[in-house]
């Protein structure tokens, strides 16, 4: 359409073509909404006006990140625990150094609590290393939305945990926030079933309904209707449990947890995330056949079972996962690995991400959250 300059004022014509530039970007930022994560990459080359719309939507994503984890190579184990904190940045697809961990560690939990990273628990390289292993840790450290380092918090009262996952509890009403801790191996190595709400401020835990299955190094996530769903895992092997509310319970009812079907194999070291359609993936692990590639989703909508999704270019295990905009992200991961891949769940493929991690040797069993 051509604006009417002829009968309008010069300054009117200005403001028309101002007006349309912006209502361009503006359907460019919706087509890329719509595309989704790998869609919205795509329209970075199609012509200014989408390249700008794409940019809008991807800037408002968080970045994925990636916390500690360990490396090939150091100690009697040889495996190194390391401090280094890394950013996906979603819209240039490259890795950014972050502030690092106090201190070096793997198989630790962590999520984001009012916009800030707290990363709980795993081992590191301290004293007392003992048959080639390092120990495990009740600490617990916070990177403040905006701050430049991370910060020491009280640990845990119930004791080192690893292998564990940490879930954000939606309150206001404690000082710096609670999550819940579920699984993982204590002090002695075990895995456990233990529930545990911690809250950040004191590192007080108070333990909740214990999980159906000891489990540690598996998958879970918070669901749409903020039940928690949990599948896999060194105990856990094929089985899946969800925490709900009863349903015919009142609102104050203790919540409790409910078997799920089984998976199709075993699942140790996997990961897990909620697709866009609201169902629960789980990625990858070892099993007894060796390190999968494999990925299956639950469907709960009425009759709840497992469907295969396409499996990833490489087997994982130990690796980070977040869903964003309609796609998966994987990173890292046993044996050692640097390589990252991104899940289309609009085309329903895997595609190798243009930049890797940004270090030598790859990582396995770090922590990941969209910050």
């Amino acid at each position: 359409m051509t604006p009417p300059t002829s009968s309008l004022p010069l300054a009117d014509a200005n403001s028309w073509a101002v007006d349309r530039a912006i209502s361009l970007l503006e359907v460019w930022a919706l087509v890329a909404a719509f595309s989704g994560l790998v869609g919205a990459w795509r329209l970075l080359g199609v012509c200014r006006a989408a390249r700008a719309g794409a940019k809008e939507f991807l800037g408002t994503l968080p970045r994925l990140v990636v916390s500690g984890g360990g490396r090939s190579g150091g100690g009697a184990g040889g495996r190194r625990a390391v401090s280094e904190v890394w950013g996906l940045n979603l819209t240039t697809m490259r890795w950014e150094a972050m502030p690092a961990l106090l201190c070096g560690r793997s198989g630790h939990a962590c999520c984001v609590v009012r916009g800030a990273l707290v990363v709980i628990g795993g081992t590191f390289p301290g004293s007392g290393i003992s048959q080639g292993r390092f120990p495990p840790t009740s600490r617990v450290e916070m990177l403040g939305k905006g701050e430049e380092a991370f910060v020491e918090l009280p640990p845990l009262s119930c004791g080192a945990v690893f292998g564990a996952v940490a879930i954000t509890v939606d309150e206001r009403h404690s000082a710096l926030g609670q999550v819940l801790l579920l699984g993982g191996h204590d002090q002695h190595r075990t895995a456990t079933s233990s529930v545990r709400l911690v809250d950040l401020a004191t590192g007080v835990c108070t333990l909740q309904a214990n999980l159906l299955h000891a489990r540690s190094f598996f998958a879970a996530a918070r669901l749409r209707a903020g039940s928690i769903a949990c599948a896999g895992g060194h105990g856990g092997a094929t089985s899946a449990e969800m925490w709900e509310r009863p349903v015919h319970g009142a609102l104050d009812a203790a919540w409790t947890w409910k078997e799920l079907p089984v998976m199709s194999v075993e699942r140790y070291g996997c990961s897990g995330c909620v697709l866009s359609d609201g169902n629960f993936a789980v990625l990858g692990g070892m099993s007894y056949s060796g390190i999968e590639s494999s990925c299956e989703a639950l469907t709960l909508r009425d009759n709840e079972r497992w469907s295969p999704l396409p499996p990833m270019h490489d087997p994982l295990d130990g690796f980070a996962c977040a869903a964003v905009a309609g796609c998966i992200i994987v990173v890292g991961g046993d044996p050692y690995r640097k390589s990252a891949e991104v899940y289309d769940e609009m085309r329903g493929r895997w595609l190798r991400l243009p930049h890797y991690l940004p270090r030598d040797g790859g990582l396995s069993h770090m922590s990941s959250a969209l910050v």
